[in-house]
């Protein structure tokens, strides 16, 4: 072999028997972030109701997985903190947030908009909310079970974010995403101008999964957080479970040994996994999740640069008027059963002298990631509209995730389009529910749309 043969050979950086399979080392970069991770089983010790379902008439029967609660704290070179905490449960009361508010603020001296929980909304995990227990159906007390557990959550939230915190070491944060098709817009017109659940192949979907990677100083993968925008309603068995949201972290963690995988869940109030019904779908749709995460890995992820900061409030969401007491009395003898049950909730709460809220303190949350990555947190079962519309409104600068089922999950949140059209997600689906009075009044999208640039323009960061 000629030397000249030699030296192009090690130039070019391939072998005469093959490419070269080692990377070209670059200098070290200094690292500005730090990152910990934290994960406790939240799995009820014993049987429960379930969440999700209104047809379900006894308590669970055992477990296909275990639940979870993880945590991932980031901090940046100012010693700004952010913990992301992500639940295996149908939603987040605002009981638990606001009293994990005032803890963390105490313990840790983390404001409201330092912390973030968001829900996978499985519809196989505990019935903990007040009210929602099918009490007259079986006779049973509706909060107790409920509240015991529901008080357990918020202790071991509690710890896991301590931990997470404790954990913070020396950590480099990048932005990827990828791609993954199973969610299918749920809302099919009918011929008479009405709405129902069942697969709309040409409805608006978000087929997005964005992840941010946490790497430790030693350049191995020590976390991955991925969103994606869909229903977590692949099953509705009576067995604890994460459905696919909970397999594909599963699957994520399997294969990546020592990584900590978390979900969170995007704007999927309109979106359901398809098809669904069986344990066998959930795993398939979570090894497809997890897959379209495996490919994002590989990627070129983005590194964040830049600092971190957030921003936290609530708006009032206003109610549309509420029927009177007689039309709610009317109601008491509906053939639908949700909407008597709501009438007779609300003529007990007219009963006792209290006056029917006119609004609900709607939480919003806005987190810029460094230069690259915006993540805009809204609270509610948000539809796609949002996620489609705050992406083509705040994309032209980075990177935009927008997340649903954060920080409390109060019921559907529909896009004005969708209030107008009705159905379930535009306001049907307030009759099951012990606390609303009704629908949402019009107006509800552009009064979160300005509270969200309101917040973005206060994290917006400096270049």
């Amino acid at each position: 072999m000629s030397a000249l043969l030699i030296l192009l050979a090690g130039l070019l950086g391939f072998s005469l028997t093959g490419w070269s399979q080692t990377p070209a080392t670059k200098p070290s970069e200094p690292l500005t972030w730090k990152a910990g991770v934290a994960t406790t089983i939240i799995t009820p010790a014993t049987n429960m109701f379930m969440a999700g379902y209104a047809s379900r008439n006894k308590p669970s029967e055992g477990k296909a997985q275990d639940l979870f609660a993880k945590a991932l704290a980031i901090e940046d070179a100012n010693g700004y903190r952010l913990v992301f905490v992500t639940v295996d449960l149908i939603g987040i009361p605002r009981k638990m947030r606001k009293s994990l508010e005032t803890r963390l603020q105490s313990a840790h001296q983390l404001q409201p908009e330092q912390f973030l929980l968001n829900a996978s909304h499985t519809h196989c995990g505990p019935e903990f909310r007040p009210g929602r227990t099918p009490s007259d159906e079986v006779g049973m007390k509706p909060t107790l079970p409920g509240d015991r557990y529901g008080d357990e959550v918020e202790n071991q939230v509690f710890a896991l974010i301590g931990e997470a915190l404790k954990q913070l070491a020396p950590a480099k944060l990048a932005y990827t995403r990828a791609r993954c098709g199973f969610a299918m817009n749920r809302r099919l017109p009918q011929p008479n101008g009405t709405y129902r659940i069942a697969a709309h192949p040409e409805g608006p979907v978000d087929h997005d999964v964005p992840v941010l990677r946490v790497d430790g100083a030693d350049g191995k993968l020590r976390a991955v957080l991925f969103g994606y925008a869909c229903h977590n309603t692949t099953l509705s068995f009576y067995q604890f479970c994460g459905d696919y949201a909970g397999y594909a972290q599963e699957y994520l963690q399997t294969d990546n040994p020592g990584v900590t995988a978390l979900f969170l869940t995007g704007c999927g109030g309109d979106q359901n996994p398809y098809p669904r019904g069986t344990l066998d779908l959930a795993q398939k749709h979570g090894r497809s999740l997890a897959t379209a995460v495996e490919a994002a890995l590989v990627a070129t992820a983005k590194p964040l640069t830049g600092s971190l900061n957030s921003a936290y409030g609530e708006i009032p969401l206003a109610y549309a008027t509420p029927p009177s007491r007689e039309e709610f009395t009317a109601r008491l003898a509906s053939k639908d059963k949700s909407e008597a049950t709501h009438a007779k909730r609300m003529l007990e709460r007219l009963d006792k002298g209290e006056a029917l809220p006119t609004t609900y303190p709607y939480p919003i949350h806005v987190v810029q990631l460094g230069h690259e990555l915006k993540l805009i947190a809204l609270g509610g079962e948000v539809v796609v509209d949002y996620s489609l519309r705050f992406k083509r409104e705040f994309g032209g600068a980075g990177a935009v995730w927008i997340a649903g089922y954060s920080n409390d999950v109060m019921g559907y949140i529909p896009s004005e389009r969708i209030l107008k059209e009705g159905g379930y997600e535009g306001g049907e689906a307030m009759r099951l529910s012990s606390s609303h009075p009704g629908p949402w009044a019009s107006g509800l999208e552009e009064q979160i749309a300005t509270k969200v640039k309101e917040l973005e323009r206060a994290v917006r960061p400096n270049r």
